[in-house]
């Protein structure tokens, strides 16, 4: 029988343009509506129903999990179905947790929408995301992934103040059904409309070859599940705990708010450079200087270099190009075929570590004080570097 190659099929896959400008807007709201929700609304929650602040909160942490739950079933599917039926499957279950959310009487019913959210986040952030690029356009998917993280480098940037609008108009409960709305009403419609209703370059292989790895695979693919699952770990702990630091070095609130605000821009501005110049070296090279951007701002951070803006506009722009390596770097090591199946198995640790991280990252900085958190961040960044570096050596031998 014939296999379905990508030469073969170069011609017949979705225009790019229409399938990254869908996803990227997918991925705002998608992000917007779950991860950066509590950014803005968990003060209105505890305000309102008495809840600690530090209980709201971890209702990410509970989501991320759940998150991290599914994503191997959801690669699964991804690898035999395609994207288009996961992504939307996603979103409706984001939506279902949001309505739940909104119309929680008590803690614990709370904690579960976080629950049926988690779910959807695994059915629709950056990992099913990824997958369903490799899905479709297969060793042809490192510009596509870049592009998305672009439009997913504005979530924030577009949600933040949506979110405070909402909820100074209709509450935090009215925020939630126009989040939920909005998955219904725009995620839903997009992805049923604009992706292809299946996956075009993996399908047959992925049926025909599961995404086992050689023994000689499995070192590689330890390293790339450490060095994303470690970035994972460094992002959510200063996502959560990088205004403490500031403060702890002199900087004033404000001040410390206005060098938060370098991160965006400086994640952006790194993803198209990347996208401009990727193309020209290997995806492993990505990764390494990433967790070397990282680490270089971690110890500017911990020996309090006197100019800090330089380190986060470096930390912005490592985990900038880090979500990138994050896609390309397993695409190209591993091929399309078992692509979204290992995109799902890397999840897993990834979003568990983002959701372990902040909590575990607030007892340091509570019991031992900011020095010691700033040098568990310098000694992680500091092992991914290495990690990276002998990921680029087993590459070396491979080849």
């Amino acid at each position: 029988m014939t296999t379905f190659t990508e030469e073969k099929t170069e011609a017949a896959l979705p225009n790019q343009r229409i399938v990254v400008t869908a996803l990227g807007i997918t991925q705002i709201l998608a992000w917007g509506s779950t991860f950066y929700l509590l950014g803005v609304l968990a003060p209105f929650i505890a305000r309102d129903t008495g809840w600690g602040y530090d209980h709201v909160v971890a209702g990410v942490s509970v989501g991320l999990i759940a998150a991290g739950i599914v994503s191997p079933r959801v690669g699964s599917l991804i690898a035999r179905h395609g994207g288009r039926p996961v992504l939307a499957g996603g979103a409706l279950l984001i939506a279902a947790g949001l309505l739940a959310l909104a119309l929680s009487p008590n803690f614990i019913s709370f904690v579960a929408a976080w629950i049926v959210i988690g779910a959807g986040m695994g059915a629709g952030l950056y990992d099913a995301a990824f997958s369903t690029l490799g899905s479709i356009y297969g060793s042809q998917s490192r510009a596509p992934i870049t592009h998305v993280t672009l439009f997913g480098g504005f979530a924030s940037t577009v949600c933040w103040p949506l979110s405070a609008l909402l909820v100074e108009q209709l509450g935090w409960r009215g925020a939630c059904f126009v989040y939920a709305a909005i998955q219904i009403g725009v995620a839903l419609p997009i992805h049923l409309l604009a992706l292809p209703t299946k996956s075009r370059v993996v399908k047959e292989g992925a049926a025909r070859s599961p995404a086992r790895l050689r023994p000689e695979e499995r070192l590689t693919f330890a390293l790339v599940a450490s060095i994303v699952t470690i970035g994972s770990s460094i992002l959510a702990l200063m996502g959560t705990h990088l205004l403490p630091l500031l403060q702890a070095r002199g900087v004033e609130l404000s001040g410390a708010v206005a060098l938060g605000a370098l991160v965006g821009p400086s994640q952006v501005g790194a993803r198209f450079l990347e996208m401009l110049a990727g193309r020209h070296y290997h995806p492993v090279w990505t990764m390494v200087i990433s967790v070397t951007l990282v680490a270089l701002a971690a110890l500017m951070l911990l020996l309090s270099f006197p100019i800090l803006a330089l380190a986060i506009m470096l930390y912005g722009a490592g985990n900038g190009i880090g979500s990138v390596a994050r896609g390309t770097v397993p695409l190209a090591l591993f091929g399309a075929e078992r692509y979204p199946v290992l995109m799902g198995r890397l999840a897993l640790p990834l979003l568990t570590a983002m959701a372990a991280s902040p909590l575990l990252g607030g007892v340091a900085l509570e019991r031992a004080g900011p020095d010691a958190l700033l040098q568990l961040l310098t000694a992680l960044a500091s092992v991914n570097v290495v990690l990276a570096l002998m990921l680029k050596a087993t590459r070396r031998k491979e080849a």
